[in-house]
């Protein structure tokens, strides 16, 4: 008999016609129906990076979300998105070319974003393309399901229309006031953009003055460059220390500024001498501590990260150089008791790494204090997998004290879309329906309301993450296709990490919200970070990062796939990679081909099929497994049913039931009946069938090739697997316990497994079996009972 499958094994250089054809055919090209519409909202990944091994993870159990929804009738919306916009393209053009954005006109700049643009390989189009990823297109356009750029003319034409929707709401609004300031970005960032590092630093001990009475206090501080913008001193309540100060006025030193004394619980009893001085804007606390104490700002530090005029003889010098002028002032005068060495928690730009400044600027802001309830109400309502993910963002939002600034001042990012009145300042809103550069191009009315013809286009543009919580209402046609936004959202599941959930996430469920009244989604899938074997983060400097690109090389797309659902227990904190376990996985679809070429030898039944015992027995095990695999799939669990699929095929199979219904498959003697022959074979291509469709999410090509050749059909046009009903009076463990001990018998007896059992008593509930075991392991007497007994 010869096989179907006419290879011997399965090669990874069989995976590219496949997947190219799958492109070239637009084979998961999304048409509108009247089909349920399944949505992911897919995480656009940066163009001038490759992708990493996270990004290759999680966009391959995405599609394993497709694939199994796409079985089970669904419409699938699937888009690929490409991020092109904001800071990191702004930030790769100035390391590319050595040049600051601060020192080039705003055209030379953009030109430059554009280059590293155009210079930007498909490296990653590619990766996803090898990976087998069912994206809807591999084609740009402005359809749904088309391949979008976060800075083509149609995407930031959608964050313009957001932010017009959201001013003429009332929600959008400016004010000066202090905000997190990147001296290396140059920019406004948000809360959510600041990371914290324990840094090593000095704590100055400082002779303040006691202007009533001349008493000298000593004051600790690590930022003794803003004395300058000194607003108060405080101690504890409870500090018996310093109850007489309370009211009474203290002299900076340098300066001689006078300054309040007052009891405050900020302060702390233990930390330092006790005593605080509270600055303009010198970290969060003391930008919190002057809004509630209603204290007039004194600002001493520029956007560019220098001293201004109010830091006195410090003005013009870096920050970290006017620390160091101003400590040796302060010896100088001797006012510096002492200095010792301390870890201080210091707040970082998550991106550039540089310390965060507090400035004062006018900036635009989004309204999200108002709204903390209904978001709690609808982070609460959020299917999350995992459901610990869901305190991610609860907390955050807990966490929230101020409104989001959303303007930035930089330049390759979406523009805020106002003009101003040069006459009467009246703020100028376009409509809806293009995008706008308000800083090149006049406005769409030629003379404001006072009379005056001439405007002021704003410079500002927009947060990217304005840009990137719009992704749910992109894919679905919002602003550009209202009939089908409208039968389409919410968006169905949003797939991320979780170290972007109180940015990427909540800014998206936030917008959402504001602009429909809606949470943005039914299901949060967050996956977790990807180590290395032995649990450590990969990075460079380690030396321990493992390249997508190399994996698909070395091993092809399907190992790493089946890898990705081994592995992807949601229920652990990390998923541990190696070269070692990928190429594991890819045993298991050796395994698998070996098991499919020798079905393939046997024709599909023809006649009256008779199921043995045996036969209900393992296509009930079947179907135990296709229960299994449909409740967990539906919960984004792609894990558990891998592990009881891979034993399945390696133990349950290929080990017993395929070895035990050989003989009654061949039947070359004659010692079966023809129907009961026919239920062996039937079984078989059953079982085989019912593995290739449940597997074919997880690893579609090699499920594809070996269906086209048995079936002549794509097994992705297939429906999940029904359920058998056969029940069978067989135990799978009595049944499985006793052949291995069979095998083992002969094993331990240094002889053939083909090699003659003289007498065995086996449990009297394998009986129903007897032809397939007796002939597999040529026993010649064969007696039941309760304990197995075997007589070589």
């Amino acid at each position: 008999m010869e096989p179907k499958l006419k290879d011997k094994r399965w090669k990874k250089e069989f995976e590219k016609p496949i997947y190219d054809k799958w492109k070239n055919e637009g084979a998961y090209k999304f048409t509108k129906s009247d089909k349920p519409t399944y949505s992911i909202d897919t995480p656009p990944p940066y163009v001038n990076t490759p992708i990493h091994i996270g990004q290759a993870t999680t966009y391959v159990l995405m599609d394993m979300f497709a694939r199994f929804k796409r079985m089970k009738g669904y419409n699938v919306l699937f888009p690929l998105g490409l991020d092109r916009n904001g800071l990191p393209i702004e930030m790769a053009a100035e390391k590319k070319f050595k040049i600051s954005l601060c020192d080039m006109k705003r055209e030379e700049f953009l030109e430059k974003c554009n280059l590293v643009l155009q210079e930007a390989s498909a490296a990653s189009t590619e990766s996803f393309l090898r990976l087998g990823i069912s994206f809807n297109s591999w084609e740009k356009g402005a359809g749904i399901g088309d391949v979008y750029h976060t800075d083509s003319p149609e995407y930031r034409a959608l964050t313009q229309g957001t932010f017009i929707d959201l001013y003429n709401k009332g929600l959008i609004y400016e004010d000066e006031r202090i905000n997190n300031y990147c001296p290396g970005c140059r920019t406004t960032i948000a809360d959510a953009e600041i990371e914290y590092a324990e840094i090593q630093s000095d704590f100055n001990e400082v002779i303040f003055t006691v202007k009533d009475t001349g008493e000298k206090i000593i004051i600790g501080t690590t930022r003794p460059e803003l004395i300058c913008s000194c607003g108060m001193v405080i101690f504890h309540p409870d500090d018996e220390r310093y109850q007489h100060l309370d009211g009474k006025t203290a002299l900076t030193p340098i300066y001689d500024k006078e300054v309040p004394i007052k009891a405050h619980p900020m302060a702390s009893i233990e930390k330092g001498t006790g005593l605080v001085m509270m600055c303009s804007a010198g970290d969060t606390s003391d930008v919190r501590f002057f809004r509630d104490m209603n204290l007039e700002l004194l600002i001493s530090i520029n956007q560019d990260g220098t001293m201004n005029e109010n830091a006195g003889f410090l003005k013009g010098l870096k920050v970290k150089e006017a620390r160091k002028k101003m400590i040796g002032e302060l010896k100088e005068k001797k006012l510096l008791v002492k200095q010792t060495q301390t870890v201080h928690r210091t707040p970082l730009c998550e991106r550039s790494k540089d310390q965060i400044e507090f400035i004062s600027m006018k900036e635009y802001y989004l309204k999200q204090i108002d709204f903390k309830d209904q978001l709690l109400e609808i982070a609460d309502a959020l299917n999350f997998y995992a459901s610990s993910s869901r305190q991610i963002l609860i907390d955050w939002i807990n966490s929230i004290t101020i409104d989001w600034p959303i303007s930035r001042r930089r330049y390759y990012a979406t523009e805020v879309p106002l003009w101003y009145c040069k006459s009467c300042g009246e703020v100028i809103v376009p409509p809806k329906g293009r995008y706008y550069q308000p800083w090149k191009e006049k406005p769409p009315i030629q003379k404001c309301k006072c009379g005056s013809t001439e405007f002021r286009g704003d410079e500002r543009v927009l947060d990217t993450w304005f840009d990137s919580s719009n992704t749910p209402l992109y894919i679905l046609g919002y602003g550009r296709d209202e009939e089908f936004f409208k039968n389409a959202f919410p968006c169905t599941v949003r797939p991320q990490g979780k170290e972007i959930i109180r940015t990427w996430l909540y800014y998206t469920l936030l917008k959402a919200f504001l602009l429909t009244g809606k949470r943005a989604f039914k299901d949060v899938w967050v996956n977790y970070h990807i180590v290395d074997e032995k649990g450590y983060k990969m990075s460079k400097s380690k030396g321990n990062v493992i390249d997508p690109k190399e994996i698909l090389d070395r091993f092809g797309a399907e190992p790493f796939r089946l890898w990705c659902a081994v592995e992807g227990n949601l229920d652990r904190t990390d998923f541990k990679c190696s070269f070692e376990r990928i190429e594991g996985a890819g045993k298991t679809l050796v395994k698998l081909w070996n098991v499919a070429r020798f079905v393939s030898m046997f024709p599909e039944p023809e006649g009256k099929i008779e199921l043995t015992e045996l036969d209900k027995l393992i296509l009930s095990e079947m179907s135990n497994i296709v229960r299994y695999a449909k409740a967990r799939y539906e919960k984004y669990d792609f894990h558990n049913p891998a592990i009881r699929i891979k034993h399945f095929i390696w133990e349950t199979f290929a080990s017993h039931y395929l070895e035990l219904v050989k003989n009654r498959a061949y039947n070359e003697n004659g010692d079966f009946s023809k129907e009961e022959q026919n239920g062996a074979l039937y079984a078989l291509h059953k079982c085989l069938d019912t593995l290739l469709i449940l597997l074919s999410p997880v690893v579609p090509m090699i499920t594809s090739s070996i269906y086209s050749a048995l079936r002549g059909r794509d097994v992705h046009s297939e429906g999940f697997p029904k359920e058998e009903k056969e029940e069978s009076a067989i135990s799978i463990t009595e049944l499985t316990e006793t052949n291995s001990a069979l095998w083992k018998a002969k094993k331990d007896a240094s002889l053939s497994l083909k090699a003659e059992i003289k007498k065995a008593v086996l449990p009297e509930g394998l009986k129903p079996a007897e032809g397939d075991i007796k002939l597999t392991h040529n026993i010649k007497s064969l007696e039941y009972g309760k304990a197995l007994k075997i007589e070589l």
